[in-house]
């Protein structure tokens, strides 16, 4: 198959929502515990799909007090596909421009 034009926003959108669920989401799942999740919590990030969840949580979230002991497990599944897009998309990301060097990558 082919990708999508827009990945790049899919799956910061996803990112995103993945910080905002435990916070929001009424889990009542067991006679324990209702309500939502909260922040002690650790997010598993899956390929590069997930892999900008940890910059949203830093700059969005731990910047500001939030999810300040929250935890991130990155797991790489196929290092042969790293989601590379064009380096003009970054501004689309909603992530600080100090972030920017990061996300340069020179091939070779």
């Amino acid at each position: 198959g082919t990708d999508y034009e827009d990945n790049q926003l899919r799956f910061s959108m996803l990112c995103q929502a993945a910080l905002e669920a435990p916070r929001i989401l009424n889990l009542n799942s067991c006679e324990y515990f209702s309500g939502p999740y909260g922040e002690d919590v650790v997010f598993i990030a899956n390929d590069w799909h997930t892999a900008l969840l940890p910059c949203y949580l830093k700059s969005m979230y731990k910047s500001k007090g939030t999810y300040e002991t929250a935890k991130v497990a990155y797991c790489i599944h196929n290092i042969a596909y790293q989601g590379r897009f064009s380096f003009s998309d970054f501004s689309l990301l909603n992530l600080p421009d100090a972030y920017r060097s990061s996300f340069d990558f020179i091939d070779g």
